[in-house]
C-alpha cells in the first residue's frame, strides 16, 4: 500500500502546485475581462442555441447543439460530481467549495474560448465526421502563423495527444471505475473484478458506435440522471432547511480562515481548501484541460463561437449546480465531521520504530468487518504540516485471520508519541461513498440505491465521452489503425481499475490528480497563444448577434427530435 501510494504523491507533487492553480485562475480573469464577462452570453444566448432554434442540417459535424453538450456533460457531470466534491471537503474543508465556485465561473470563459479556437481549427475534411481538439489548433495555427514554426506546431500537437491519453486512462475512465466499484462493493458486497467486467462491456458496447452512438446515449441519459440527482438533493436540503444559511456562510469564512479539526476532519489551511478545491473543480468541470473542444467539435455548426457559448454552459452546470448539491448534502448531514464510527473497548498502543510510530496490531472492535477494508485512526502528535494543527490520520488495513479480524496500522512519521482522539476509528469513505454514507443518514437505503446509481450512469457517461477523446488522439497520432487497439486497452483500464490498488482517498486524489496535470500543462499555452483568434472571432459573432443579424431561422425542433438529433439529420 505504501510504495504505491508514494509513487503517485511524488509524480502529483510534481505537475500540481499552488502556483499552477494561480495559472489556471489568472488565465480565467484574463477571457473574462477580454470577452467582456462572456458568462452573461453563456447563460442568457446559450440556452436559444442549445435549444435547437439555429440548427441547420446543412452545417458540417454530425451531431446538434444539445448532442454536443450533452457528450461534452457527459465527460464533466460524472463521478468527480459525487466523489470529487467529498474528496475536497475531505481533504480541504468546507472552504474548498468556494474555491470551486470561483473556478466554475472563471471556468465558464475559459470554456468559450477553448472550444471557440477548436471550432476555428477542426479538420472538416470528411464533413459529417469531423475532428477538432487543441491538438488540430497547434498544428494548423501556428503553420498559418509561420509557416516555419510547423514543427512546433506538430509537436504541442503530439504531447498534447500524449496527455489526453494519460488523462482519458486515469482521471476518465479508471477514476470512474474504481468509484463505482467501491460503492457497489460498500453496499451490495459485490466483488470489484466483476463490477469492473460489467463496465468494460457496457463501454465497449457503446463506444463501437462512434460520436454518433455517444451522443445519442448522452442525450437521452445526462438529463436524466441530472434531474434525479437535483430532486434527490432539493429533499436533503428542504429536511435541512434550517442549515443552509449557515452552511453557505461555514464554507465562504473557511475559504479564508483556518477550519478547526472535528470528528473525521482534522482540520486544513486556506492553503489546503485552496489546492483541493481548485484542483477538484478543474477535474470535475475540465475548464482548461482542453478535453471538452473534442466532443463540441462533432457540433454541426458553421459559427464556431456559437458552439462556444455553448460549451460556457458546461461549467455552471457541472460546478456550481451540481456539484453544490453534492457539498451542501455532505455539509448538512455533517458526514464530513462525524464522530468515531466504531469505539475500541482497548484502545491500541504506538510503539516507535525506525519509520516512526505505529500502533500494533489491534483485533478489530466487534461489529461488521471485510477483508481488505481500509479503517482510519484520528489521532494528535506534533503539528501536521499540511493543516497546521496537531492531528494526522492513520490508515490500517482489516485482514482475517484464524482468530478473528486484526487490523494492521501504517506507521506515522512523527516525533511525538500519538494519541487517539475520541477513542475509536472511522470508517474509510472514500469519495462517492462518503456522499452516500450522507444520504443514508437522512433517509436508510437512499444514498444505497440512489448513489449506486448515480454512480453507474455518471460513471458510464464519462468513461464513454472519454474513450472517444482518447480516440481523437489516437487518430491524430497514428490514424484510424490505432483505434481499435486503442478501446480493447481502454476496456481493459476499466476493469484494472476495480482491483484494488487504490484503496484511500489520498491515492484516489493524486491519481486523477497526474492525468489532469499533464493535460493542462500541454493545453493553457495553446490557449495563451492562440485564444486572441478566439476573442475575435467571439466579438465579432455577438456583434451580429446584437445588431438582429443571427436571428432564429426556424422554431425550436420537438423535444424528441432534439434528443435523437432528427433535427440535422440531412433532408
Amino acid at each position: 500500500m505504501g510504495e504505491f501510494s508514494e509513487i503517485l504523491a511524488a509524480i502529483n507533487a510534481v505537475l500540481w502546485n499552488e502556483t499552477w492553480l494561480y495559472i489556471i485562475v489568472g488565465t480565467g480573469i484574463l477571457f473574462t475581462v477580454w470577452s467582456g464577462v462572456s458568462q452573461y452570453r453563456a447563460l442568457t444566448h446559450g440556452p436559444a442555441v442549445v435549444r435547437g432554434v439555429y440548427d441547420d442540417p446543412d452545417d458540417p459535424g454530425a451531431i446538434n447543439h444539445f448532442q454536443a453538450l450533452s457528450a461534452a456533460l457527459s465527460g464533466t457531470v460524472g463521478l468527480g460530481n459525487i466523489g470529487g466534491v467529498a474528496l475536497a471537503i475531505t481533504l480541504g474543508g468546507p472552504g474548498a467549495i468556494f474555491w470551486m465556485w470561483v473556478v466554475g465561473f472563471l471556468g465558464m470563459a475559459i470554456k468559450l474560448t477553448e472550444v471557440t479556437m477548436s471550432m476555428l481549427y477542426r479538420n472538416t475534411d470528411d464533413p459529417l465526421n469531423p475532428h477538432g481538439g487543441p491538438m488540430w489548433v497547434a498544428d494548423k495555427a501556428l503553420a498559418r502563423l509561420k509557416p516555419e514554426l510547423k514543427w512546433l506546431g506538430k509537436a504541442i500537437a503530439i504531447i498534447f495527444c500524449i496527455c489526453l491519453l494519460m488523462s482519458s486512462a486515469t482521471g476518465g475512465n479508471m477514476f470512474q471505475a474504481w468509484n463505482i466499484a467501491e460503492v457497489t462493493n460498500e453496499y451490495f458486497g459485490i466483488p470489484g473484478w466483476i463490477c469492473g467486467f460489467v463496465l468494460a462491456a457496457l463501454v465497449a458496447t457503446v463506444i463501437i458506435g462512434g460520436i454518433t452512438r455517444i451522443g445519442k446515449v448522452a442525450g437521452t441519459l445526462v438529463p436524466f440522471m441530472v434531474v434525479l440527482y437535483l430532486l434527490v438533493g432539493f429533499y436533503v436540503l428542504f429536511l435541512n432547511i434550517e442549515k443552509v444559511p449557515g452552511i453557505f456562510a461555514l464554507i465562504i469564512t473557511n475559504a479564508f480562515t483556518p477550519t478547526e479539526a472535528s470528528g473525521a476532519f482534522i482540520g486544513g489551511t486556506v492553503a489546503s481548501a485552496f489546492l483541493f478545491g481548485m484542483k477538484r473543480a478543474v477535474f470535475s468541470n475540465e475548464a482548461g484541460q482542453g478535453s471538452s473542444p473534442i466532443a463540441h467539435s462533432a457540433a454541426k455548426t458553421d459559427e464556431p463561437a456559437r458552439e462556444g457559448v455553448v460549451a460556457g454552459l458546461e461549467p455552471f452546470i457541472d460546478t456550481i449546480v451540481v456539484c453544490t448539491f453534492t457539498a451542501l448534502i455532505i455539509l448538512a448531514t455533517g458526514i464530513w465531521n462525524r464522530g468515531p464510527d466504531v469505539m475500541f473497548a482497548g484502545a491500541p498502543d504506538a510503539v516507535q520504530t525506525e519509520s516512526g510510530w505505529q500502533y500494533e496490531d489491534t483485533a478489530a472492535p466487534d461489529g461488521e468487518w471485510t477483508d481488505g477494508e481500509i479503517v482510519t485512526l484520528v489521532v494528535k502528535a506534533g503539528e501536521n504540516a499540511a493543516t497546521g494543527q496537531p492531528y494526522h490520520r492513520i490508515d490500517g488495513i482489516v485482514t482475517a485471520q484464524a482468530t478473528g479480524f486484526v487490523i494492521n496500522w501504517d506507521a506515522l512519521d512523527v516525533a511525538v508519541k500519538p494519541e487517539i482522539v475520541a477513542g475509536g476509528l472511522y470508517k474509510t469513505y472514500v469519495g462517492a461513498t462518503l456522499t452516500a454514507k450522507a444520504l443514508d443518514s437522512v433517509t436508510p437505503g437512499l444514498g444505497k440505491w440512489l448513489i449506486t446509481v448515480a454512480s453507474w450512469l455518471f460513471g458510464i457517461s464519462t468513461i464513454i465521452a472519454w474513450a472517444y477523446y482518447g480516440e481523437q488522439g489516437i487518430i491524430y497520432l497514428v490514424g484510424d489503425r490505432g483505434v481499435l487497439p486503442f478501446k480493447l486497452v481502454y476496456c481493459g483500464l476499466t476493469f484494472l481499475a476495480t482491483l484494488g490498488h487504490i484503496q484511500t482517498d489520498t491515492d484516489l486524489d493524486n491519481m486523477t490528480g497526474i492525468g489532469l496535470g499533464v493535460m493542462v500543462w500541454a493545453n493553457l499555452p495553446i490557449c495563451w497563444i492562440f485564444g486572441y483568434q478566439a476573442m475575435r472571432a467571439y466579438k465579432d459573432y455577438i456583434s451580429r448577434l446584437k445588431d438582429g443579424r443571427m436571428g432564429p431561422g426556424h422554431p425550436p425542433p420537438s423535444i424528441e427530435d432534439l434528443l435523437s438529433g432528427k433535427d440535422v439529420e440531412s433532408r
